[in-house]
């Protein structure tokens, strides 16, 4: 059954990862891959794991799968469906920023094949719906991002919590050996086999590479000019913070260009919604950071520009390698300013591979429509609402972009008879006692007769006296006065 599924989604033979990594697992042993992305990783531990959950001696226990990012849970759970429909396995993901029904219902039900985030999936285990001495296979899956993104403790708490008497089987994949990596295979693996297909490095040498040195202020020129000439069916466009993802989409928007952009604040419905278009060609444009695009898959991507140069010589790879996947090739453009130029030398030691230099002459860079905006506010307000060029009155714009009641403004006037009324009235002379009349109500106003001021009290000069040649206020002191009178007189 698990051939005739694989017969109906296409797969008619093996890629290198996928047979050197079943050539051990489906002897049951242990093992760590370290594969780049994009080479067939995921069908190689899915047939894996339909393997041992199909076995019966495996009926009533279930399979793991840990993931870093949300967006890859789902692309997991889409591949595994695809790969098992002859075998009617129970599938299910499980994440956050959604409710719980849905997952709690197929918990319910007894899903056999659970495909997670770390946060998620531990409070089902705390709360006893997932029991990890029910595992016979535990899959990490891009286990070197999920420790960047700082899940290292999260993955040990779940190591540790599965069965030693049954002990599931456990799979590794990294696209680098990181020291936490080999800590992991070292503790909690039993003797595993080390498979290594190649390092992400050599991916770059299939892609065609360029980077363009140009001012911080003239790159969304650039990005225009470049969008305009190269007319790419599809890219991904990459920055290194989540407000600048947005603000690049929304000024690319304001220019004519189709697109989005994906952050970890959106709704997790809105951006299952974003990826499912990009993927059915709805959008042709994405903007992304590193962490956001994890997981995501796009077919045939043709282009990826890196907006801002990443920080880290593996997210350079990481981001291109999108563009040539399972053995096709692309191209990658770089946008080095001044804010992360310094990135690129150390980017060229990491991947052996000098980046040529472009030429950018006057015509390639196009106007921005979008310069003269306004879009500070968006980095205050990521994530929220809409971006408008709306014309400003006294200084603000109009309408609520919060999506909250604004309560209304109360204004504090004057209850003035303004049937006779003159604006700012002077004063007016007249015979009366006291010659002002209230210029509102005609009436002449009461004269105010002057009283003297009390005079102030004066306070009795203090007894100075002296007493062995000492000055003393016997005032403050009434026995030294009386002393003094006494002896005295």
């Amino acid at each position: 059954k698990i051939i005739v599924s694989l017969e109906k989604a296409g797969y008619n033979e093996c890629m290198p990862v996928q047979a050197q990594t079943l050539q051990h697992t489906l002897q049951s042993k242990d093992v760590f891959v370290q594969s780049q992305t994009g080479t067939g990783k995921t069908a190689a531990f899915l047939v894996s794991l339909f393997t041992i959950l199909c076995d019966q001696k495996n009926a009533n226990r279930k399979a793991l799968v840990i993931t870093p990012t949300r967006e890859l849970a789902i692309q997991v759970e889409k591949e595994a469906l695809l790969l098992s429909q002859e075998l009617g396995l129970g599938i299910c993901s499980f994440y956050g920023g959604v409710g719980y029904g849905r997952q709690e219902q197929a918990l319910a039900s007894g899903v056999q094949l659970m495909i997670g985030t770390p946060g998620r999936i531990l409070d089902f285990k705390k709360s006893g719906k997932i029991n990890f001495k029910d595992l016979a296979a535990f899959v990490i899956d891009e286990a070197d991002r999920l420790f960047d993104m700082g899940f290292l403790p999260d993955v040990t708490k779940m190591l540790r919590s599965l069965s030693t008497e049954s002990r599931p089987q456990i799979m590794l994949f990294s696209a680098t050996l990181s020291r936490e990596v080999r800590m992991i295979a070292r503790e909690y693996m039993n003797s595993p086999a080390e498979i290594e297909i190649a390092p992400e490095k050599v991916t770059v040498e299939a892609i065609e590479q360029q980077v363009f040195h140009v001012a911080k202020d003239e790159k969304m020129n650039l990005l225009l000019g470049i969008l305009s000439k190269e007319k790419p069916k599809n890219v991904l466009i990459f920055t290194n913070q989540k407000e600048s993802a947005r603000i690049v989409a929304e000024r690319l928007k304001y220019n004519g260009f189709h697109c989005e952009f994906l952050s970890g604040d959106l709704p997790q419905g809105k951006r299952t919604r974003i990826i499912e278009d990009v993927k059915n060609g709805k959008i042709s444009y994405l903007v992304a950071t590193d962490v956001a695009a994890r997981g995501i898959h796009i077919d045939d991507l043709e282009m990826v520009i890196n907006y801002d140069i990443p920080e880290y010589s593996e997210n350079y790879v990481h981001r291109i390698g999108r563009t040539a996947r399972a053995g096709k090739t692309g191209k990658a453009i770089s946008l080095a300013c001044e804010d992360f130029v310094y990135g690129l030398k150390s980017i060229e030691d990491f991947t052996k591979n000098k980046i040529p230099v472009g030429f950018a002459d006057k015509e390639l860079f196009i106007e921005d429509k979008s310069a003269a905006i306004d879009y500070r506010h968006l980095f205050r307000n990521a994530g929220k609402g809409n971006f408008q060029n709306r014309e400003r009155h006294n200084g603000k714009k109009p309408g609520n972009h919060s999506g909250k009641k604004q309560r209304p403004v109360q204004t504090h006037v004057a209850k003035v008879n303004v049937r006779n009324h003159t604006p700012n009235p002077l004063p007016q002379r007249s015979s009366s006692s006291s010659g002002v009349i209230n210029p509102y109500t005609g009436k002449p106003i009461a004269k105010i007769v002057s009283k003297p001021l009390p005079k102030p009290e004066q306070k009795s000069t203090p007894v100075i006296t002296k007493i062995h040649n000492k000055t003393i206020n016997v005032e403050k002191k009434s026995w030294l006065r009386r002393f003094a009178i006494k002896l005295f007189g």
